[in-house]
Formats: C-alpha cells, sequence, structure tokens
C-alpha cells in the first residue's frame, strides 16, 4: 500500500509502498479515504524540537481521516465490514485511574496514532476498535475527516455554558475557526476572534464571529464598547498558544468569568495571577476530546445545522503531499484534505 512516512531523523517526509497492516483481536482495519493535514504532521514533516522528542522513524504519520472497515479482528463486535468510520486520535490504555473513572481524555498513558503508532495518511491504518467512530450518512466524506480537530473546539467551547455570553477567542487557526461556529451554534451573543493572519480571521467570520481582529489594529476594549460590552467577556477560548495572548485575555475577561486553554505554548508565558485570583476565575486545561461524548455532541450539532464547511480551504491527492505541505506551511490555507482513495 501506498503510505506517507517519516523515513529518517531529518526534515520532510516521503510516499512509499509500506506493507498492509493486519489487525490484531480487538482492532479493526481502515481503508481511508479521505485525510487531513493538523499542525501536528507539520511539526513532523519539519522535524522541529517537539518532532525529534516524540517521533521515531520510520513511522506513517496522519491522525485526522475518514475511511470505511475493511477487515476486522477476531474479538470485535458490532463494526461490521463497511462501516464509515472516524478515527479517534488517542489510543488510551484503559487500566489507569482516569480510564477506569470514564476519563480517557485524561489517560496518562496515551498513545498518539500517527504520533508513536503508525497513522492515517495510507491506504490502509489499523486502529484499536473503540477507537473507531461511525460516522453518520448525513456527514460528508470531507467533514467526518476533520471530527478529531472539530472535537478539539467542541471539547474546548462547551467546557462553559455559552448561551447569551459573550466569548473570547484568542488564536484563529481552524479549531479556533471550528470554536466560533460552535459558540454561534450553542447560542453565545457576540463571538469575538483574533489572530495575526488576515485570511484566518475572514475564515472566522464566515464561520459566525461577531468581530475578528488583529492584535494591535484594534484593542480589545475598542471592539467590546463596539459591541456595547460594558464588562468584560464571559468566557474566553486560548487557542493560539502565544504568551501575549494571555496578558491581554486575563485583562478583558470579565470577574466570574471562565477561561479554557487549549493552545500549547512553544515558550513559557508570564502572567499575573492576582487577576485570576481577584476576579474569581475559572480556568480548564484542555487535553484532546472527551471519549466519546464530545464526538456523540459533535455530530449531533453537525445534523442539526452546525456549518464548519469553510475551514476546509484546500484538496489535495496523497501524491501531491509537498505541494500540499507547503502550501500549509506559507499560510496559505486553513484545512487541507487529502483524497486518498479515487
Amino acid at each position: 500500500m501506498r503510505a506517507l512516512v517519516k523515513t529518517e531523523a531529518g526534515p520532510g517526509l516521503s510516499l512509499v509502498e509500506w506493507p498492509t497492516p493486519r489487525p490484531g483481536p480487538a482492532e479493526v482495519l481502515v481503508e481511508v479515504t479521505h485525510a487531513a493535514i493538523c499542525g501536528t504532521d507539520l511539526h513532523i514533516h519539519n522535524w522541529d524540537d517537539w518532532a525529534v522528542e516524540n517521533i521515531t522513524p520510520p513511522t506513517v504519520i496522519g491522525h485526522e481521516f475518514i475511511g470505511r472497515v475493511a477487515a476486522t479482528g477476531d474479538q470485535v463486535v458490532g463494526l461490521p465490514v463497511g462501516t464509515r468510520v472516524a478515527g479517534e486520535g488517542h489510543v488510551i490504555c484503559g487500566h489507569c485511574r482516569n480510564c477506569r473513572a470514564g476519563h480517557g481524555h485524561l489517560c496518562r498513558n496515551t498513545v498518539g496514532i500517527g504520533v508513536h503508532r503508525d497513522g492515517g495518511f495510507a491506504d490502509f491504518v489499523v486502529i484499536p476498535a473503540s477507537n473507531a467512530y461511525p460516522v453518520p450518512d448525513t456527514i460528508p466524506d470531507e467533514i467526518g475527516a476533520i471530527l478529531d480537530p472539530l472535537g478539539n473546539a467542541v471539547h474546548t467551547a462547551l467546557t462553559y455554558d455559552l448561551v447569551g455570553e459573550d466569548i473570547l477567542i484568542t488564536g484563529a487557526g481552524p479549531i479556533g475557526q471550528m470554536a466560533a461556529a460552535v459558540c454561534r451554534h450553542a447560542g453565545a451573543r457576540h463571538v469575538v476572534a483574533t489572530d495575526i493572519r488576515p485570511n484566518r480571521l475572514a475564515i472566522a467570520r464566515r464561520m459566525g464571529a461577531s468581530m475578528a481582529v488583529e492584535p494591535g489594529e484594534a484593542s480589545l476594549r475598542s471592539v467590546m464598547s463596539e459591541l456595547g460590552m460594558t464588562e468584560g467577556f464571559d468566557v474566553v477560548l486560548e487557542m493560539s498558544g502565544h504568551p501575549g495572548a494571555i496578558v491581554d485575555l486575563f485583562s478583558v475577561v470579565n470577574h466570574g468569568g471562565s477561561v479554557a486553554l487549549l493552545g500549547l505554548f512553544g515558550e513559557p508565558a508570564t502572567v499575573d495571577l492576582n487577576q485570576a485570583i481577584l476576579k474569581g476565575l475559572t480556568i480548564t486545561g484542555i487535553y484532546g476530546r472527551e471519549m466519546f461524548e464530545t464526538w456523540y455532541k459533535a455530530t449531533a450539532m453537525l445534523d442539526s445545522g452546525l456549518d464548519v464547511s469553510p475551514v476546509i480551504t484546500h484538496f489535495f491527492r496523497l501524491e501531491q503531499y509537498e505541494e500540499a505541505f507547503d502550501t500549509l506551511r506559507a499560510g496559505e490555507a486553513s484545512k487541507i484534505i487529502f483524497e486518498v482513495k479515487g
């Protein structure tokens, strides 16, 4: 089969012939039809410090994908051959305290598909049957391929009550863009997104942001004034991983407000925790998706009118992977979909 592989330590990837995997007793073999590039894949392609620490070549990469079950292990039930499934990218241990308590997204022994084990940028991928999420026929393949990152947006946004609230999203990358759509769909009053890239802000507006602004072009307080806000943002979703965003959000979040932190920081962030204390803030760190409650909520919202299609900006064949990664690295794309089959 074809597979996009990190064959050796260093920048770049290779599209190679790779042995078709065989599912174990509790696993399924998925024939991949569509897959999406994540920022994690770009880290692996570029071979930055994170990749050096986490990747052991050779590894098939890719953890956002959809396909159909092609074969199953003899212990698998409820997933007949032909079932259309998306893959949850985190493989959990099942025996730690959090797993046993039903909090698998907090498993301390998590293994990443496409990071620590072979992933979905290939004709076939093997995943645990418990990681295969059946996708309703009402959801198109290209949207099914991004249920994993949509789940990040849903998990982050729905951590707090959004109905009638004023929301700030710092960082309008693909997950921030989808979070804007989720907040609007869930009944938020105002949704403000910030980012340094105008093309990202334009998509955030299409996804439901009341205003989308570049830091430095307009202050958040002037945005608040323009929207008729008098007290501050009720909920802040931090998705940029930029230390400066933390400083800004603490200054404009309302007393008693809530902050969800999803963006990973490449360098330490210095914050004045006195503001968090004196304002009585609730702060929650977000990692991945709640398995599988987030998936159910995401698909239910898609079925009830949530539209995240504007986040998908480019389609490429798997053979065009270099052009696809160049497009993403140049800042010209949001979500890129590989059409793997056909």
